[in-house]
C-alpha cells in the first residue's frame, strides 16, 4: 500500500543536513587538536570547499572563527594556515596556563558538587582506559587536554571555560609543533594526584600540582626551530 504524500520519508532518504560555517569550524578545530591537521598547513578554501560541499564563503566563515581562537592564521593575499606559535608564544601560553588554572582551582574547591568530582573522576577512568587501547595519539592527548576544560566548567564562570578551552586547543598546537615527550601515562595520574588533593579541601597543594602539572608539560617541549615542519601524507591527499 503506497504511502502518502504526508507520511515521512524513512530515514535513508532523508538529504543530508548542509554543513554549517559552525560544524566546518569544530571539525577543522578538532583535526588540528588530534594533530591531523600540523602547525603550518594551507587550509585552501576550494579545497575545503570540495570537501564539505560548501561554497568558499562558508568556508572563509569557518577560517575567520578559527583565527580568532588563534587556531589558524589568515595571512592576506596568501590565504589561511593552521597556527605555528613561536617559542616565546608558547612560553607565555603556559605562564597564562598556570596563573588562569590556579585560579580555576580554587573557584573549583569552593564550588564543586560531589557530581563535579564524580564526571572528572569518569573522565581519568576514561583516560587510563584510553591509554591502553590502539586510539591515536592526538585523540589521547586531545582527551587529557579535556580534563582541564571539564575542570573549568565546573566552576560555573563561562567566560573562564572558554578561555581555559582556547588556552588548551593552542597548547596542543604548540605540542605538535614542539614535539612534546610527554608521557600520557603520567599526566593522567597526575590529573589523579591533583583530584585526590581537591577532594580534601587542600587548596594550596591543589594549586601546586596543577601548577606542576603544566610546568612538567612545558618542560617536555623540544624548542628545536625546526621542528613541526613535516608534512602528514593525510593532509597533502586532503588538500591537495
Amino acid at each position: 500500500m503506497p504511502r502518502s504524500p504526508a507520511s515521512p520519508k524513512p530515514a535513508s532518504a532523508l538529504p543530508a543536513q548542509p554543513h554549517s560555517a559552525e560544524s566546518i569550524a569544530q571539525d577543522l578545530a578538532t583535526a588540528i587538536v588530534e594533530k591531523r591537521l600540523p602547525p603550518g598547513t594551507w587550509l585552501r578554501e576550494e579545497a575545503l570547499g570540495r570537501v564539505y560541499a560548501v561554497s568558499r564563503t562558508k568556508v572563509r566563515a569557518a577560517l575567520l572563527t578559527l583565527s580568532r581562537d588563534k587556531l589558524v592564521e589568515i595571512i592576506p593575499d596568501k590565504g589561511a594556515f593552521v597556527s605555528r606559535p613561536s617559542v616565546d608564544e608558547a612560553r607565555e601560553i603556559f605562564a597564562v596556563r598556570r596563573l588562569l588554572e590556579a585560579e580555576v582551582v580554587r573557584l573549583f574547591i569552593a564550588r564543586a558538587r560531589p557530581a563535579d568530582y564524580q564526571r572528572l573522576e569518569q573522565h581519568v577512568a576514561v583516560e587510563r582506559s584510553t591509554l591502553g587501547g590502539t586510539r591515536a595519539g592526538g585523540a589521547r592527548e586531545s582527551l587529557l587536554g579535556d580534563f582541564h576544560v571539564v575542570l573549568a566548567e565546573a566552576c560555573g564562570n563561562h567566560t573562564l571555560a572558554e578561555l581555559v578551552r582556547e588556552l588548551v586547543s593552542r597548547s596542543s598546537l604548540i605540542a605538535m609543533l614542539y614535539d612534546s615527550s610527554n608521557d600520557p601515562h603520567c599526566s593522567s595520574d597526575e590529573h589523579a594526584d591533583f583530584l585526590r588533593l581537591a577532594r580534601a579541601g587542600d587548596i594550596d597543594s591543589a594549586v601546586a600540582s596543577m601548577c606542576e602539572h603544566l610546568t612538567r608539560i612545558e618542560d617536555n617541549l623540544h624548542f628545536d626551530p625546526k621542528a613541526g615542519s613535516r608534512q602528514l601524507d593525510l593532509v597533502k591527499a586532503l588538500l591537495a
